[in-house]
């Protein structure tokens, strides 16, 4: 008697089991990294990401915003994405290196499991291997953050290495520099708030600029004071549109124009004892969220005062936050409303268009980046990889430990990893091999990507590494193995931790899995 399989599923749910299972997460996972792995590192390529909808183009190489514009259907994939994202909120930059190595991890992992060996066996590897590279990342890490020379030159070579695989790698020189200084005025903080970007087309992308104080994208209204200083600026979020006739949703009869004089004559009377209640707050400058209009414009003109209209919610969020004042959007306790302060207000010119800046703000860490370049898109791939530069400084502030770029540490771990694996009896060593095999694929997919012979130069790195030569790494611009301490190829130690802890832990959960259950779509209309 032959027993029929019974279906515990919905018709369309569908269940993928043990091989399969492992099989599409493996493959899933190997893919996203084999997408990425070309943009890694001083020779890495760009992408061109086109969207579905509007045909717009973006050209980027940042690792994180590749993955989270293209849409995903494998599990394991999303995975790597969303560690990614994490890396990207975690630290700003490294995107690519966490989901080449958990990808790697990934690889290495399939090849054991089809030696027969239990992926629980893998993973126990992998933790001791995770744990062994660690404290071989830890003890090679330096703090230089007592010397204020030594520590500057440490964030210059950190914002150089991150911006040496980005479309800012011509001027880097000049970039880093200027990163850093803005990061410095910060003052310690890690909210990068304070410091404002204002892309600009036109020009060349050596022609942007640090400005200190805070440049606002907007014009002075007409006929109004374009230079004022000692600022006393109230910041509003209010109608001041009002001299039109407005009543609200009703409907108006009147049995002679001079009754409609009248209306407009009151709306008029109610707009001027607003711009009387702002005048009476003892201001020389007043920034709208909203429109002001003609009649309102007009007053704020005569009484010398400069009004800015439409300012955006995040401009005037910003602005509040660095010349020290409140957002208000009633007028009837001067008392209680906390103004702005700047030194001087004035309207300037970039490229073709006025702007109004702030100099002299409450805040004295706030500064404005000026962006120039060609297009719209290469405008938006220096805002990220600027920002990248930016976060990643303001992380190494906080936690100031640096280690070795180039592929160095890769090394440094994987060699630590090799030795504590000839000394671990089972099949747990097996895995450490691979684990440690997975670290030499980044300087591997590094030199690649440089168009280098990646196994002769990794086998001279390794050979390098095993003769002491610890600041040893690739020096990808003669594709050759220096000491990369010389050379200034250094990165931030909570970057590379991140990184490392980060794809261990996503290659460790994708490995646990055996099965995939895909639930029916849910019907529209059936609760």
């Amino acid at each position: 008697m032959s027993l029929t399989p019974v279906q515990i599923f919905n018709e369309e749910a569908t269940q993928e089991r043990a091989e399969n299972a492992r099989l599409s997460c493996y493959v899933g996972a190997i893919a996203v990294g084999d997408l990425v792995k070309s943009t890694l590192g001083p020779k890495g390529m760009d992408k061109i990401l086109q969207s579905g909808t509007d045909g717009s183009i973006m050209v980027t190489n940042d690792g994180a915003t590749i993955l989270k514009s293209i849409a995903l259907d494998n599990a394991a994939a999303k995975v790597l994405v969303n560690i990614s994202k994490v890396q990207d909120d975690e630290v700003g930059d490294g995107t690519t290196s966490v989901c080449v190595l958990a990808s790697e991890l990934l690889r290495e992992a399939e090849k054991l499991v089809g030696q027969k060996i239990h992926p629980q066996t893998i993973i126990d590897g992998y933790r001791l291997a995770s744990k062994a590279a660690f404290q071989a990342l830890e003890a090679s890490a330096q703090d230089h953050s007592q010397n204020a020379e030594e520590f500057r030159k440490d964030l210059i070579n950190i914002a150089r290495t991150t911006l040496s695989s980005k479309v800012l790698s011509q001027d880097k020189e000049y970039f880093s520099n200027l990163a850093v200084d803005a990061v410095l005025r910060l003052k310690g903080s890690t909210n990068l708030d304070n410091i404002q970007i204002i892309k600009k087309v036109g020009g060349r992308l050596c022609d942007s600029f640090l400005d200190e104080g805070f440049i606002f994208d907007k014009k002075i209204g007409v006929n109004q004071p374009k230079r004022i200083e000692n600022a006393k600026i109230l910041i509003a979020n209010t109608s001041m549109d009002t001299d039109k006739i407005k009543i609200f949703g009703a409907r108006v009869r009147v049995d002679a124009t001079g009754k409609l004089a009248e209306l407009e004559r009151a709306e008029k009377d109610k707009m001027k004892e607003k711009v009387e209640k702002i005048k009476a707050h003892g201001i020389n400058c007043f920034v709208n969220r909203q429109l002001i209009y003609n009649w309102p414009e007009q007053l704020f003109a005569d009484a010398g005062i400069a009004a800015i209209e439409h300012a955006d919610f995040e401009g005037v969020e910003r602005l509040a936050l660095v010349t020290g004042g409140e957002i208000a959007s009633t007028f009837n306790n001067p008392e209680l409303v906390k103004l702005g302060h700047c030194d001087l207000i004035e309207e300037i010119m970039i490229g073709e268009d006025k702007m109004v800046k702030f100099s002299g703000v409450a805040a004295g860490e706030a500064c404005t980046v000026v962006i120039r370049g060609a297009t719209h898109q290469i405008l938006d791939e220096a805002e990220r990889s600027l920002h990248d530069a930016l976060c990643v400084l303001s992380q190494t502030i906080r936690e100031p430990r640096t280690v070795l770029g180039g592929g160095c540490s890769e090394m440094l771990m994987s060699k630590a990893v090799d030795e504590l694996a000839a000394v671990t009896p089972g099949k747990q060593a097996i895995a450490m091999e691979s684990f440690s095999k997975a670290l030499r694929q980044i300087p591997t997919i590094l030199a690649d990507n440089g168009g280098y012979d990646s196994a002769d130069l990794v086998s001279k790195l390794k050979a390098a590494h095993y003769e002491n030569k610890k600041t040893h790494g690739l020096d990808m611009y003669n594709g050759e193995v220096a000491d990369v301490q010389k050379l200034g190829i250094t990165e931030s130690f909570k970057l590379k931790r991140q990184v490392l802890l980060s794809s261990s832990e996503a290659a460790e959960m994708i490995l646990r899995v055996d099965d995939i259950l895909r639930a029916a779509p849910r019907r529209r209309g059936n609760y």
